[in-house]
């Protein structure tokens, strides 16, 4: 099924980072959760959808 990226909601970038999320994929699930926050109005809902799904880190430990 494919979408107009414009026609989709904050409720379907919640769903995909949740997919993400459950997929072991914190990074998308991270960029799915802040479009979602970007297009919620109240920006309690928003601040929380960020919290929910904060940026992982991307440092790497070198084991020898």
């Amino acid at each position: 099924m494919t979408r107009d990226p414009a026609d989709l909601t904050a409720s379907d970038y919640l769903d995909g980072a949740r997919e993400m999320a459950a997929a072991n994929r914190p990074f998308l699930a991270h960029l799915l959760a802040e479009e979602a926050a970007r297009r919620t109005a109240d920006p309690a809902t928003a601040a929380g959808l960020r919290a929910s799904f904060p940026a992982p880190t991307t440092a790497r430990e070198e084991t020898h």
